[in-house]
């Protein structure tokens, strides 16, 4: 069997990789839209990256609108904002919401459809040039063919696809990371775990995806509790986002499974993070997926040395075992803790539960999933 394998075009990564990138975040083009949020503004990151642009002569639009997870209204100000300045390239500085937002303005600037109308087909399209710098380690949007933009009619999370969506170029530089919060170092950690274990266990799983999301999983599991822990650790920062990008890259050319399918309803009608819901979620559905999967599990979890065991069932556990001490270590807190009324959610799980079948997420897990089996996770995650 023949496999397609997608990676950016360049990918710049370690200490100072913003510097080195200078002369390539245009591409050709002369006038760049930076996508970014009010927190990198705040922080100084967007200062840093403006720095850089200016003492290359690059003059440039801000649009510092993306102030929660995406949604269609936020991409028609940014095209809007894209149109009337003359842009002709793009930048996206933040976690994935921006860096997804980036990839949705593109595909839409020259488009009459709706963006609703791209779901569940493969985008083709000419796009501008687009350097992505996450802020974070964990969404893997940088290096992947999808964006995931809200529908505020629908309160849908739609999922978007197509090769043209990949960036040209990934900065992937370290300090940046550094100034996330650790709660939010902690969930989008958590999301390129999901996103390592879901591509390793994914029916779709090829030989080169299971290379870097092994890699990525030895990555996260040294180095997550240490960024955690030491907010300031380089090395470890540098580890967790090169883990991010493994992980992005790895479910690019495979897929996500239970996880990711089951997390974007609660995303999008309690707008809990991405990567918070995620974690919420990971522990059930891994244990749920491991029942028709044990080998890829006992695979996984002899690679990175979790156990020794000629015993795939006990293999398998050792594995979800881990993750779940990581979680527990990290504190992800449960829906109850985030206040989230057991009766609205409860209300919701049936509309929840098709949500996630029709995103087509939960079919890549090797074990077959009917809506019984999502209602009954959506049910056992609320405690």
């Amino acid at each position: 069997m023949a496999y397609i394998f997608l990676v950016p075009n360049k990918i710049i990564s370690g200490t100072d990789a913003l510097n080195t990138a200078s002369d390539s975040l245009c591409g050709d083009g002369r006038k760049p839209l930076i996508i970014t949020d009010p927190t990198m503004v705040k922080l100084g990151n967007l200062n840093n990256l403006t720095r850089v642009l200016t003492e290359k002569k690059i003059s440039y639009t801000v649009y510092s609108g993306i102030d929660k997870e995406p949604d269609d209204q936020m991409i028609c100000t940014g095209i809007d904002e894209y149109i009337a300045h003359g842009c002709d390239c793009l930048i996206a500085l933040g976690g994935g919401s921006t860096i997804d937002s980036m990839k949705a303005i593109g595909m839409m600037i020259n488009e009459t459809k709706p963006i609703s109308y791209f779901v569940g087909k493969q985008i083709e399209c000419v796009m501008p040039h687009m350097t992505a710098i996450p802020t974070t380690a964990g969404t893997g949007s940088e290096v992947t063919k999808f964006t995931i933009i809200n529908d505020t009619k629908t309160k849908v999370k739609m999922l978007l696809s197509g090769e043209c969506l990949m960036p040209d170029l990934a900065v992937i530089d370290p300090k940046f990371t550094m100034t996330a919060p650790n709660s939010v170092t902690a969930a989008t950690g958590i999301d390129a775990l999901c996103h390592c274990t879901e591509a390793y266990t994914s029916r779709k799983a090829q030989p080169l995806s299971d290379t870097f999301a092994l890699s990525a999983a030895r990555r996260i599991f040294d180095n997550l509790l240490l960024c955690y822990r030491e907010p300031n650790n380089e090395q470890a920062r540098i580890q967790m986002s090169l883990a991010a990008a493994e992980a992005g890259i790895a479910f690019n050319n495979s897929s996500v499974t239970i996880v990711h399918g089951m997390s974007r309803p609660i995303g999008a009608f309690f707008h809990v993070a991405h990567g918070l819901s995620n974690a919420i979620l990971l522990e059930g559905c891994m244990r749920f997926a491991a029942e028709g999967a044990v080998e890829r599990f006992a695979d996984m979890s002899r690679c990175l040395g979790f156990s020794s065991s000629d015993s795939d069932d006990e293999a398998a556990n050792a594995f979800i075992e881990k993750e779940a001490k990581l979680l527990k270590d990290l504190e992800i807190p449960t829906m109850s803790a985030l206040g989230i009324k057991q009766e609205i959610y409860e209300s919701l799980i049936a509309r929840m539960t098709q949500d996630a079948l029709a995103s087509g997420s939960p079919a890549n897990t090797i074990r077959p999933v009917s809506a019984n089996d999502i209602d009954t996770l959506y049910r056992n995650a609320y405690r």
